[in-house]
């Protein structure tokens, strides 16, 4: 086998996907292996293993699998298209600008609930160490 290939067991170890969630990905055309063995195995190359960390990223932040195959196919041709006129690659790096803001806001929506999260185990931290009762509301 080709060393610059993996079969899908080594990817999920190092995507930390299961390889159920990888082959629904591929089902529903988030990537594609890249090429298959002779036995008929998936086999993926780093290019394949950078787009499954895209989409593991995009996953806990709210993205669905439809905006996750736009802002794929936005990237895939801005890296893979050099004939690009000035005005498609810049409708190209806007409709990334716009992910990339929704990003940053669920971020701050994340960072905010656990804050809050911390402050309620700290809260319930100093009454378990007071052997106050946690009452219910």
């Amino acid at each position: 086998m080709d060393d610059k290939h993996m079969q899908i067991g080594e990817v999920a170890a190092r995507t930390e996907l299961s390889l159920r969630t990888i082959r629904h990905y591929e089902e529903t055309n988030l990537v594609i292996p890249s090429a298959r063995s002779q036995g008929g195995f998936r086999l993926y190359t780093e290019t394949d293993v950078a787009r499954l960390m895209v989409i593991r990223r995009m996953k806990p932040l709210g993205f669905t699998l439809d905006q996750m195959r736009d802002l794929l196919a936005a990237t895939d041709r801005l890296d893979g298209d050099d004939a690009l006129d000035t005005d498609d690659r810049e409708a190209l790096l806007e409709r990334v600008r716009t992910y990339q803001q929704a990003a940053a806001e669920q971020v701050e929506k994340l960072r905010i609930q656990l804050e809050r999260a911390e402050d309620f185990a700290t809260t319930l931290g100093a009454r378990l160490g007071q052997n106050v009762p946690v009452t219910r509301p």
